[in-house]
Order: structure tokens, then sequence, then C-alpha cells
């Protein structure tokens, strides 16, 4: 049957509508600033084999890979009315285990299996583990939070109470976790109850019948854009600084392969797993691949499963981004994502330079501690990440003090900061001139110092400390980032991964990387 191009268009926001009003309820009914202020959350909705038909605006890394969560969760049970899995395991669909992601089947009258399926992920601030904020310099998995198998949290709309007592044991700031997994469920509710609004107003089989139509012509328009480039094979590679355990520089390698309409992305000659926390599992591959080439897209698609249909992901097991248990997995969905995103895009500019951008600043300069309010009279933990530099094109400088490719958050408001926490955001401020110079300059970094009130254990991961993200076609690196500590006497360089002590009165510097610069400067 025909499909009529503005009823698409109509199912297709429709459909966006329902992820997006998800995350709105997920966020004005969160507890933590991380959820709230930061919006370190996705929401999206499947059909009824688990495919993705539309996500909200959030976050890259967590869309891409929430598919398999999907699929674990819809294998691991046979969802009933009223069922909502949780799970963060990240050999068994998730990305790391601060990451927890909520699934439900959307049931019609009368029917015993789901129509749809509705799914939100939202970062916590703290899932336990070695240290506050659950982002821990560890050697594995078990070190690094609890770890959660699909399970039920919610059995036919009551919450298994014993379940969630079990979680909230494991956490430093129990009464904050809670109300954000409660906040997660109310927003599964409101996806559900749009879906069957939208069904009983339109019909299951009109719903339907558009729901493939936006994978097929997802589909179709990735395979214009592959179509686009020149046939061959495309290779690359960069580093990340180190594992947080060694200084050795840890390879990403990808080899990118155009033929025809499809695209194949090869990181057979990557590193093997580390011993450190960098480490990525598949789905996190699979996500950051699907960003780059869905970027290519010069329309607004909808992204769709049909925008990974042209792509195949080879990543054999056992690789940094392919890790197996019982590897160490904060990072890898936090800056190994970005450093495959930058590998994928160095060897696509091999094929279309002037539809590629130079290096970002290919880190989220990941913050995380935690320890006793005095005032307060609670514990407190706490995670955020900083942005920096975008790299420039063909067409434009790179913009400044940004988020970018895997991360889609915001900064928290200096306000809600000092609010919620024992400390004062001393300086926040653009790190002027740390973008690399070109034709088109890239953008520049941010400074953020952080004065703690309180002793706080910290920790940070970060990256792009040793090598500035690199420029194209003579344009320069963007600047290396740097991170210290500051006293009243001296100021202390703090390596790009690090877990250390702060006193009362202690300054954390962060300085963030500038992107890279495009052509050779004038």
């Amino acid at each position: 049957m025909k499909t009529d191009p503005i009823e698409l268009e109509l199912f297709r926001h429709l459909l966006v509508s329902i992820a997006e009003e998800m995350g709105a309820v997920l966020r004005k009914t969160s507890f933590s600033a991380n959820i709230k202020e930061r919006r370190d959350y996705s929401c999206a909705v499947y059909d009824a084999e688990g495919e993705t038909v539309a996500m909200g605006d959030h976050m890259p890394v967590h869309l891409g890979a929430m598919p398999l969560s999907v699929w674990h969760a819809t294998q691991a049970f046979a969802l009933q009315p009223g069922d909502v899995a949780i799970l963060n395991d990240p050999f068994r669909g998730g990305t790391h285990l601060p990451d927890i992601t909520a699934v439900s089947g959307v049931f019609l009258e009368g029917t015993r299996k789901p129509a749809f399926y509705v799914a939100n992920r939202a970062h916590h601030a703290d899932v336990g583990g070695m240290s506050p904020g659950s982002m821990p310099l560890a050697r594995e998995i078990y070190q690094e939070g609890i770890r959660i198998p699909p399970i039920l949290l919610v059995r036919a709309g009551s919450m298994d109470r014993p379940l969630l007592d079990l979680i909230l044991a494991n956490v430093r700031t129990p009464v904050e976790r809670e109300g954000d997994l409660l906040a997660q469920c109310m927003a599964i509710k409101r996806g559900e109850q749009r879906l069957l609004e939208l069904a009983a107003k339109y019909g299951l089989p009109t719903l339907r019948r558009n729901m493939t139509a936006l994978k097929d012509y997802s589909d179709l328009m990735m395979r214009s854009a592959i179509r686009r480039l020149p046939s061959g094979t495309y290779r690359a590679e960069d580093y990340l600084d180190g594992d947080g355990i060694t200084n050795r520089p840890v390879k990403i390698a990808a080899a990118v392969t155009i033929h025809a309409d499809r695209a194949t992305i090869d990181f057979t000659g990557s590193d093997k797993q580390v011993e450190g926390s960098v480490n990525a599992n598949y789905a996190v591959a699979v996500s950051a691949a699907t960003y780059v080439f869905r970027c290519l897209v010069r329309e607004d698609i909808p992204y769709t499963a049909g925008v990974m249909r042209p792509l195949e992901v080879i990543a054999p097991s056992g690789l940094v981004v392919s890790a197996e248990p019982p590897a160490a997995m904060a990072a890898g969905n936090v800056e190994t994502s970005q450093r495959i995103t930058d590998v994928i895009l160095r060897a696509l500019a091999q094929a279309a330079p002037e539809l590629i951008p130079a290096a970002s600043s290919g880190t989220m300069n990941n913050l995380t501690f935690g320890g006793w309010d005095r005032v307060r009279r609670r514990a407190f933990a706490y995670y955020e990440t900083v942005a920096g530099g975008m790299g420039a094109s063909a067409v434009s400088d790179g913009a400044s003090a940004t988020h970018t490719h895997m991360t889609n958050s915001w900064n928290t408001p200096v306000e809600a900061f000092e609010h919620l926490y024992p400390l004062r955001i001393r300086s926040y401020r653009i790190r002027s001139g740390s973008g690399g110079a070109g034709k088109h300059r890239g953008g520049d970094g941010i400074v953020r110092e952080y004065e703690f009130l309180t002793s706080a254990d910290v920790t940070i991961l970060s990256d792009r400390r040793e090598r500035g993200p690199y420029g194209l076609l003579g344009g320069k690196p963007g600047a290396r980032g740097r991170n210290s500590l500051l006293d009243a006497k001296r100021s202390i360089a703090i390596p790009g991964k690090a877990r250390f002590q702060v006193d009362p009165g202690g300054v954390l510097r962060i300085e963030t990387p500038g992107g890279g610069g495009y052509g050779k400067p004038e």
C-alpha cells in the first residue's frame, strides 16, 4: 500500500512527541540534579518487534544502545500489563552501571502480547561501588557498583518493595535513587498512556502501517546518504590517553568500507580490552557508528531502526570496543564512545572531507565526588560532565563551550549546584584560545573551578590530556585539557584519570579541550 507522505509526517511527530513527553515527565519528577538539571536521560518508543520507531532529542550514546536493552528485557520475561523491567548490566544491553534502563510493554485491551514497548534510560548519580558517583578507577566491574540483570521492579502495577530495598541498600544516596527510579516508572506510564490514546484514535492497523513506513523511510534516506560517498575502504586510528591504571595509550582503529548503499565499520585493529575502566561493549560501538552515519544525512529524518539497516559493525569479542566480563566499563560509555566517533569521522574525512568536521573535544570530562554534608546533615554524591570545544568544519568555526557527539546533556546551573551541594563554583568561563587554528577555527573549551566547603572523595575520568583533538586539512589541533588542584600556596597537576581527596577550601580546576581547526590558517 502506498504511503501518504503527509500522514507519515504526522505520525512521525506524534510518536516523537510521546518520547519527548516521557522525557519531560522524567525530568520534572526526578530527584537528582543529574537528571533534573543536566538532563542525562533518554526515552524512546518501540514497535511490537522491539524495533525503534521514535526517539526523544536526548543522549545519542543512550539511544543507539537501548534497543539491545529492550531485547534482553523481552527475552528474560514475557512482560505482562503493568510490568516494568529494569537493568544496567553492560553485558546484557546496558552501557555502564550508573545508566539504569526501564522497559515496559504496552497492551491493547483484550490482548496478551505487547502492541508496543516504551523504554527510558537515566544516569543515576550513584549506584554504589568503590567511590562516590560510581565512576571509579576500577579493574573489574564488581568494583563499579550494583549490577542489575533484567529484573521486574514493578509486577502487574505493584512495586516489588523488597527488590527496591535491596537496590537502595547498595547505594550512598538511597532517597535520591528511589525518587529517580520512581520518576522512570512515571515516564513509562505516560508513554503507555499516549500510545493507547493514539491507537484508540487512529486504529492499530494505521498506527502499525506508519511505524513500518517510518522505518523504511529512514532506511531509504540512510542508503541515499551512503550512496553519495565514493566506494572504497577508509582507515583511521586514534588513542585514549590511558585506561586509568597505566599510562599506555589505548588504540581505537576502524576500517570503514563503503559499497554502493551499505557501509561496514570494522574495529578489528583496536586494542584488546584493558585493565582499567575504558572498556566499551558492542552496544556502545554500534551506537557511536550509527550516530556518525546519521549525521551524514542532510535531511531531518526519523531516527528509527531503519537508520541501522544499511550498517554492519564488526567488533570481535574481547576488544576495548567489545569487552567481555568482568571488564570494568564505567568510562567506556562516556570516553571510549567519543573516541570511536572521532575515529569513524577521521576515516570518512578521507572519502568526503567537505562533509566531516575536525575533532571536537573528544571527552566528556566526567567528574564525580561525594562525602558528608555537615550543614544539611546527609550524604551526598554528584556526577556531571563538562563541555568543551566543537571541531571546525568546511563551512564554519566550531562552537565553543558545548557538549558534542555522544553526549547531549546540559551543565548544572551554578544556582542549582550551590543550592544542593556543599561547594561553590568559583569560576565558570570560556577557555579563550583553546580552539585549534585554521581557515575555520575550532571552538574553545571551558574553565570550571569547584571550591569544596567540606572534605570530599573525588574521581575524574577525562581524556585528551596528552594529545589534543586533531585538525583536518592543515588545521591545528585543539588545546589539550588540564586538571589541577589549587590551594593557597600551589597548584598540583591532576592526571586525566584520577581519584583523590579534597580538604575544605580546596579548589579543583578543570580546563577542557578545544576543538580542532579546519584548513590551513590564513
